[in-house]
C-alpha cells in the first residue's frame, strides 16, 4: 500500500512539474504577443495596410492550395468509385 502512494505522489510531482513548464511557456508567449501587439499599434497607417495586404495574400494562397488538394482528392475518389 505504501508503494502505491509513493508512486502516486511521484506521478503528481512529475505532472505538476510538466504543467509548470507549460504555464511558463504560455506566459512567455503571451508576453511576446503583447509586445508585438504594442509595436504593431504604433505602426503608420501605410505600414499597417501593407501588413494586412500581405496577410490577405498569404491567406488566399493557402486557400488556393487547400482547394487544389481537395479537388485532387475528389478526382481520386471519383475515379476509384467509377471503377
Amino acid at each position: 500500500m505504501g508503494e502505491f502512494f509513493k508512486k502516486a505522489f511521484q506521478d503528481m510531482k512529475e505532472s505538476a512539474k510538466a504543467q509548470h513548464e507549460v504555464d511558463k511557456a504560455n506566459l512567455e508567449a503571451v508576453k511576446a504577443e503583447s509586445r508585438a501587439n504594442f509595436e504593431e499599434a504604433k505602426m503608420s497607417p501605410a505600414a499597417r495596410q501593407a501588413k494586412i495586404k500581405a496577410e490577405q495574400a498569404e491567406q488566399i494562397a493557402q486557400a488556393k492550395a487547400r482547394t487544389a488538394a481537395a479537388n485532387a482528392r475528389y478526382e481520386v475518389a471519383k475515379n476509384a468509385q467509377n471503377k
